[in-house]
């Protein structure tokens, strides 16, 4: 019953990581090409605690208690832009730094005179 239940719960994971706007927006951030948007994509945060605000002020009015869903998905999602932004950052500094190795490697090695598998060592003072 267990192995049912387990079973059951990753299937709507997969379904919901697929299909849902929020996700397939943070899932295309976190590739090489998108890792630059994660920060912009932030500002996707700020649109949805305005409209959770709002439907907070529509149920403080008298709205059915239902609405109250709605504005918990989207404070929710606007957690996970204003989470993915710093993460989205962090990893873009980390993949052009190595980027930036790998091309300065390059260069090195094309260097005219230079011994394959050569790597210039700073030499000491002194």
């Amino acid at each position: 019953m267990f192995q049912l239940l387990i079973a059951f719960v990753s299937r709507i994971y997969a379904f919901f990581q697929r299909s849902m706007p929020t996700n397939i927006l943070i899932r295309a951030t976190h590739i090489r090409r998108g890792l630059k948007w994660g920060v912009p994509a932030m500002l996707v945060a700020v649109v949805y605690m305005v409209i959770a605000a709002a439907l907070a002020q529509w149920v403080a009015g008298g709205a059915p208690g239902w609405i109250n869903l709605l504005v918990l998905v989207c404070l929710w999602n606007a957690i996970k832009f204003f989470v993915n932004g710093p993460i989205t950052a962090a990893r873009l500094a980390r993949v052009r730094a190595r980027e930036r190795r790998y091309r300065d490697e390059m260069l090195e090695a094309q260097r005219p005179g230079t011994p394959v598998g050569y790597r210039a060592v700073a030499a000491e003072p002194g």
